[in-house]
């Protein structure tokens, strides 16, 4: 099937040749007959299945066919909500790519950076507006945006934005959309909160299940090293000593274990950036450019980019730490092997981190190869990831040694007492 079967306009099929679109992935071939046709869609997909340009390319020209009964100031007619700024920013730049023809306008806004620039955007007139919740709310406040006209809304990685705490912001934009319109609902997961939340926002929807968040990429070729974790990073810089690893995105689970390693590995020589949350957008921008422009062979980062980071020609993804969440193992791999290219996937794994793989094994429904041959095996089931200084003592009692501590300064206070009296 092509895209020119779809029932695709010619300024949208002439920009996705442009993009190097040659034929229509799963769900955009199942997705967009039916978003044309004004149906409501409930879609579980997660990224890398083309699924922004499955919703995109029907708002476009849907809008495409409106523009000409419109007159005057640009109306805000499709709203986009999306958890993080880089999953915003990557939507924003497919709508530009897929009506680069079309004479629409759209405005991409999220928090972070300064809100005048947006402000300014908005003020000029926009038919799409692409947004993560805490900014959106915050321009909807200072009466910057008005929802009433969204006659389209899309709410993208619908469990991630629940899994970041977004519910109750998400119902309050909600809140403010017209009830006569179309609306898409995209999550990688479909559990109980998700469904729930389907069944409040869609009406009489289509439904579309494409590659289950259950499934990872064939063509990734997964590993795992049972490692200590003192000797995780002395792995690490080994295993980077082989050319082989061109690239890599390196998933830590904190912030501080972000820096800490990113220090060690450019105290190695490495070229190294690193992306968390704590980091300014402008910085994370500027790192992730320099990623993919091939300046810096290494990116660290939490989960926040799990699913908002889009590297084509990523050769290796390495979990340092094994996720929590046995879905975001899925999301972490699936940064590589992208648009029909191999890839790596390596996971270190502590004594602490084994209960996780085995629920890793169990969603994905076989097990990780595991790599015994390395310099650093698994020596000790003792270590613990309890930083020393949280560590009790055998046996602690907190009564007993405020007890001993009251008495001890009792003692002394007596001491100087009587030192004073005979001096």
């Amino acid at each position: 099937m092509s895209f020119k079967e779809l029932n695709i306009c010619e300024p949208i099929l002439k920009a996705l040749i442009n993009e190097g679109y040659e034929t229509p992935s799963k769900i955009q071939q199942e997705a967009i007959p039916p978003l044309l046709a004004g149906r409501d869609l409930l879609g579980c997909a997660q990224t890398g299945t083309g699924k922004t340009a499955a919703f995109a390319i029907p708002i476009i020209q849907r809008l495409s066919a409106e523009k000409g009964a419109v007159r005057g100031r640009r109306i805000l007619k499709t709203l986009v909500l999306t958890p993080t700024r880089e999953l915003a920013a990557q939507i924003g730049s497919s709508f530009s790519s897929y009506g680069a023809f079309s004479g629409l306008k759209h405005a991409v806004i999220f928090g972070g950076v300064s809100q005048n620039p947006q402000v300014q955007a908005l003020q000029t007139g926009v038919d799409i507006l692409v947004a993560t919740p805490g900014r959106l709310l915050d321009l909807m406040n200072q009466k910057v945006v008005d929802l009433k006209r969204v006659s389209c809304f899309v709410l993208d990685e619908a469990d991630r934005m629940l899994d970041m705490g977004f519910l109750h912001d998400v119902e309050r934009i909600i809140e403010s959309l017209p009830e006569n319109r179309q609306t898409m609902l995209f999550s990688a997961t479909m559990p109980a909160n998700i469904e729930k939340l389907a069944k409040k926002l869609l009406k009489n929807p289509v439904k579309i299940a494409v590659t289950p968040v259950s499934s990872t990429v064939d063509s990734i070729e997964q590993s795992l090293y049972f490692v200590n974790k003192s000797n995780k990073t002395k792995l690490l810089l080994h295993m980077l000593g082989n050319a082989e690893i061109v690239t890599a995105l390196i998933f830590t689970r904190t912030k501080h274990g972000a820096n800490k390693l990113t220090e060690a590995l450019r105290a190695a020589g490495e070229t190294c950036e690193v992306i968390h949350a704590n980091k300014s957008q402008v910085a994370r921008q500027f790192a992730l450019a320099k990623f993919k422009s091939g300046k810096s062979r290494i990116l660290v980062a939490t989960d926040i980019v799990a699913r908002g980071i889009d590297i084509v020609e990523l050769s290796h993804v390495i979990n340092f730490d094994i996720p929590e969440a046995p879905e975001d193992y899925v999301h972490r791999i699936g940064r590589t092997g992208r648009a029909g290219l191999g890839g790596t996937a390596i996971s270190f794994c502590d004594f602490l981190e084994k209960k996780y793989v085995e629920g890793i094994e169990r969603l994905i429904g076989k097990k990780i190869p595991l790599v015994t041959e390395h310099p650093y095996p698994l020596q000790s089931h003792a270590e613990t990831s309890v930083p020393a200084h949280q560590q009790r003592p055998p046996q602690f009692n907190r009564k007993a040694e405020y007890t001993r501590n009251y008495n001890s300064r009792k003692k002394t206070n007596s001491r100087h007492r009587r030192f004073t009296e005979t001096s």
